[in-house]
C-alpha cells in the first residue's frame, strides 16, 4: 500500500501537497489535485486510521461492555447494536466484564484513554463507584440498567421493567388460583438480581400470599446454577407448585433436572423463565419477551446522538416487557 511520500515522489510534489489534495483541506491547484488523486487510486493508496484517529481524537469506535458473551439474552442486543453503529459507519468493540468490577472500571478508564468515542454500558450491578467511572469518562455512555439519577450524572439509559417482567410472571400464577410459587433469582446482593427478586415479593405482597424462604434461591444466571436450585426444591418435603425463574438458562437448568427427576412439567410443577430466547421458544418454555433488540438499538441511537450531536439534557428510556406463554406454564 502507498504512502503520502511514495505519491509525492511519483508526482514530483511535496508530502504535504498530497496531503492537502487527499484531505480537501487548504489551497491545491486542480492540476495537481487530480493528479495527486489519480496517483493514490492507481497506487492503492488508503489513509492510516490510526493516523486519522491521532489527529482527529475520531475512532469511529464504540464500546459495548457487557458481563457475559456466553449468555444468548445478549446475542440480540449486540445485533440491535450493531445495525446502527453499521448505519453511522462505525465499530462496536466487544468488551466482555465477567460481571467483575474491576473489569468494568478497566473498560471505563479505557474510555476515557480514547479506545472508543463512547459507550455501552451492560452490569449486573451499577453501584457509585462504576457510575463515578462512567462520569469521569468525559465520553458518552448508556447504560442498559435503570439507576436513580443523581444531579450531576452524564450519562443516558434505556432499560427493560424487570421488577414488572417477575412480577406479570407472578400474577400469570395467581390468576391461575396459585398461592405456592417459588423463585430462582440472581444473586441478591447485585442491582439485577434485587430488582427481579423485587417483582416476586411485590407481587405476592399484592396478593396477600406470604413469602417461603425455603422456595425463594439465587443462582448466577447460569443453566448450572438452575440445575442445583432445582434439586434443593425437589429435596424439600413441599415444593411448590410453581416456579418463577430469573432468566431462561436457569430456568432450563431446572427443567432439566424436573425431567431427571420425573417431576412433570406442568403438570406437577409450572415453570416461566425470563429473557423469550430462542431456546424458550424450541423447547415450550414460557417466558418473558425482554425486548433486548430493542434495547440494543436505542441504547446506540442515544450515544450517537451524543457523540454527533453534542450536548442535550439527560434522557431515560424505560421499556415495558411482554409475557409469552407456552407448554411449561399451560395445560396442553
Amino acid at each position: 500500500m502507498a504512502s503520502i511520500y511514495e505519491i509525492a515522489r511519483q508526482a514530483g510534489v511535496s508530502p504535504s501537497t498530497v496531503a492537502r489534495a487527499l484531505s480537501g483541506r487548504g489551497y491545491c491547484s486542480e492540476e495537481k489535485r487530480k493528479k495527486i488523486l489519480h496517483l493514490a487510486q492507481k497506487m492503492g493508496y488508503s489513509p492510516s486510521h490510526a493516523a486519522r484517529t491521532l489527529k482527529s481524537h475520531i475512532t469511529s469506535k464504540v464500546l459495548f461492555c457487557i458481563p457475559d458473551i456466553y449468555n444468548p439474552f445478549y446475542f440480540r442486543m449486540i445485533r440491535g447494536v450493531s445495525e446502527v453503529l453499521e448505519g453511522h459507519d462505525y465499530l462496536p468493540l466487544l468488551c466482555p466484564t465477567k460481571g467483575e468490577m474491576a473489569l468494568e472500571l478497566r473498560m471505563l478508564q479505557n474510555l476515557r484513554e480514547g479506545w472508543g468515542d463512547g459507550m455501552v454500558f451492560v452490569s449486573f450491578n451499577f453501584t457509585p463507584d462504576n457510575i463515578a467511572a462512567v462520569n469521569a469518562a468525559q465520553r458518552p455512555v448508556v447504560l442498559t440498567n435503570n439507576y436513580p439519577e443523581g444531579p450531576d450524572d452524564r450519562f443516558d439509559a434505556v432499560y427493560i421493567d424487570t421488577v414488572e417482567g417477575i412480577a406479570m410472571s407472578c400474577r400469570h400464577f395467581i390468576a391461575q388460583g396459585i398461592r405456592d410459587i417459588g423463585y430462582i433469582g440472581g444473586s441478591s446482593a447485585a442491582q439485577t438480581g434485587q430488582e427481579r427478586l423485587a417483582g416476586y415479593s411485590q407481587a405476592l405482597r399484592e396478593a396477600s400470599i406470604p413469602m417461603t424462604a425455603d422456595w425463594i434461591l439465587d443462582g448466577d444466571f447460569s443453566t448450572a446454577s438452575g440445575e442445583t436450585a432445582m434439586r434443593r426444591l425437589a429435596a424439600l418435603p413441599k415444593r411448590p407448585e410453581a416456579l418463577v425463574v430469573a432468566n431462561d438458562l436457569m430456568a432450563i437448568g431446572a427443567l432439566k433436572v424436573c425431567r431427571e427427576l420425573h417431576i412433570r412439567v406442568p403438570e406437577d410443577l409450572k415453570i416461566i423463565g425470563m429473557d423469550d430466547s430462542d431456546s424458550a421458544q424450541l423447547i415450550g418454555l414460557s417466558s418473558v419477551r425482554m425486548r433486548e433488540d430493542e434495547i440494543g438499538r436505542l441504547a446506540a441511537e442515544l450515544l450517537m446522538d451524543r457523540i454527533l450531536g453534542g450536548p442535550r439534557p439527560r434522557r431515560t428510556l424505560r421499556l415495558q416487557p411482554e409475557l409469552s406463554l407456552r407448554a411449561s406454564s399451560e395445560k396442553i
